[in-house]
């Protein structure tokens, strides 16, 4: 794939870049590793007030970067206004709570007596560069979610971006440039994914993080497993949003179709697969489907704009055959199947429900504006529809019985619950999944914990 903007509400070509070559990358390399060897004794303090001045930048940025991410990957511009504004968010968060998330701990004095010590502490210390390989579906924010913690823990990155947002992946190096890091904190590689391998197994690179497709993390965690890295792998997700017969319908309706839409239904957390209690089945089916109809499918830099097309011409394609495949073994479609005329690659938002296992879309992942619509008899079997799937990032339940909620907190195989409301991440939560969704936590002090040495210190009496 070139590395290049291509924008996919018209398909123009607008700019393309060429690859770094290996000298370029070697000097990059060896910029991180002398860069690290200062930077990890830094002052919380210092770090702090750079990743500050980062987020202020940003935010007096957020117009333009938001022109650049809808250029680059279609959202509506007033999604990437907002994708900006959260990443600035996560930045002051960090900021603010690195120093006490990494305080030293101290074991119980019991443990440390019984072990002949005087003291005990565990520290976490900084691992050294660490390898961001990241998708252009939030191009900013799954970017700063690694870069805020790492760079407070005293890592340096770098940055491996999708090649189709190489703007966006430029704009990160020079924002935390700007802001008064130090040259080799943040470096971006325009590189292609065949060059990944070589940069992971350099030992100057200590870890790996990844978010994309379960393809492209086998990879990553074959090469850091031989070369024993330790990596954090978020993929892909094909969440349920469970719907039983206490629910508020109508919100639950209405919350349904900003969860399936949101980033023109490019998003691993979106909810996919609708499991709705046979009782209020077709009350929610009829709002549901009739809410995604009226969504206004456009030019994604116009403020009124409810979905934009899809990132690339290939996704677009995936999806189709996605709905094809299903619609051809008896699915039902309530809205939508089909591509609008006319230039750029849109998607009509679609319902589709009598779906069945036998249907690719039952256990494949849809990335873009399609729902999938099950019927549940009763609590078994939602939970039985919701775990049928390879994936287990996080879900939706809406439900005001609480042995229901202790039912699903218990019983649903994904990384997070959530109920009555939609998925969301936030810098204070953990955020990841299980199964093939991936491994590994990113936010809060779980995230910032995952590239740090967790030293044990121990003193004699």
């Amino acid at each position: 794939m070139p590395i290049a903007t291509v924008n996919p509400a018209n398909g123009e070509t607008l700019k393309t870049y060429d690859a770094l070559g290996a000298e370029e990358i070697e000097r990059r390399l060896a910029t991180a590793a002398a860069t690290f060897r200062t930077y990890r004794t830094t002052p919380f303090a210092e770090r702090a007030r750079l990743l500050l001045r980062a987020a202020d930048l940003l935010d007096e940025d957020q117009d333009d970067i938001a022109q650049v991410m809808t250029t680059e990957m279609g959202k509506p511009v007033k999604q990437a206004r907002a994708e900006a504004a959260k990443c600035a968010k996560a930045m002051r968060w960090y900021a603010d709570h690195a120093e006490e998330l990494l305080a030293d701990e101290e074991p119980p004095e019991s443990a440390a007596r019984d072990s002949g010590a005087s003291r005990v502490i565990v520290r976490y210390r900084p691992l050294g560069p660490v390898l961001a390989v990241m998708p252009w579906n939030f191009p900013l924010w799954q970017v700063v979610r690694f870069a805020a913690p790492a760079l407070m823990a005293g890592n340096v990155g770098l940055l491996k971006h999708a090649s189709n947002v190489p703007q966006t992946a430029l704009y990160l190096e020079d924002l935390f440039r700007r802001a008064g890091f130090p040259d080799g904190c943040f470096q971006t590689l325009l590189i292609g994914s065949g060059a990944v391998e070589d940069i992971l197994r350099d030992p100057r690179i200590k870890a790996a993080t990844l978010t994309g497709s379960e393809p492209a993390g086998r990879a990553v965690a074959s090469v850091a497993g031989e070369e024993i890295k330790k990596t954090v792998l978020e993929l892909g997700g094909s969440d349920p949003f469970v719907v039983m017969p206490s629910a508020d319908i109508d919100k639950a309706a209405r919350t349904a179709v900003t969860a399936r839409v949101q980033n023109n239904g490019q998003s691993c957390i979106a909810a996919k697969r609708f499991i709705v209690h046979t009782d209020v089945f077709d009350d929610f089916a009829e709002r549901f489907a009739a809410a995604m109809k009226d969504l206004t499918v456009g030019d994604p830099m116009e403020e009124g704009t409810d979905v934009g097309p899809l990132a690339t011409e290939q996704g677009r394609g995936d999806l189709e055959e996605l709905v094809d495949d299903a619609v051809e073994n008896g699915a039902t479609v309530l809205c939508g199947g089909e591509r609008p005329e006319g230039s750029g690659w849109f998607y009509a938002p679609t319902v589709l429900a009598d779906i069945t296992p036998e249907m690719r879309i039952h256990q494949e992942e849809a990335f873009g504006p399609v729902a999938t619509l099950y019927r549940a008899a009763d609590l078994d079997e939602a939970v039985g529809i919701a775990n049928d799937t390879p994936f287990g990032l996080s879900s939706n339940v809406w439900t005001r019985d609480e042995a229901e909620v202790d039912r699903f907190v218990r019983d649903l195989e994904a990384g997070g619950v959530f109920f009555n409301g939609m998925t969301a991440s936030h810098p204070a939560f953990p955020f990841g999944g299980v199964k093939r969704s991936g491994y590994g936590r990113e936010l809060s002090g779980h995230g910032i914990r995952e590239f740090c040495n967790i030293t044990t210190v121990w003193h004699g009496a």
